[in-house]
């Protein structure tokens, strides 16, 4: 999905041609955007003999679905487990937490 962002509008042989060496073979990607697709990630049209893809969904709104996806899989869907996760791993300091639900009281 990143490429396709980044091309905006893309067949596979130009999504291809942004890999680095050793690329994936072109049926790997072709596969892959169409998976994207069946998903509803990505739409197309058809050109020639072949097709154009074009994301479906924002890059924000794509990030927020695979969040979720996440934390479901690994966290029992809580947020507040992985809130808690990160202030244990010192990802986000208590102070930083602390501050954001100061500035979130002030919003109501």
């Amino acid at each position: 999905m990143e490429k396709v962002w980044m091309l905006d509008e893309c067949t596979p042989k130009q999504v291809l041609a942004l890999y680095d060496e050793p690329r994936p073979l072109i049926n790997s990607v072709s596969n892959a955007m169409q998976s994207l697709e069946r998903k509803g990630y990505l739409t197309h049209r058809q050109q020639g003999r072949g097709y154009v893809y074009m994301p479906a969904v924002a890059q924000k709104d794509y990030g927020k679905s695979k969040l979720g996806t996440f934390v479901e899989k690994y966290f029992d869907s809580s947020y507040m487990s992985v809130v808690s996760e990160f202030v244990h791993e010192e990802k986000v300091s208590k102070a930083e937490l602390v501050a954001f639900l100061h500035e979130l009281m002030k919003e109501e």
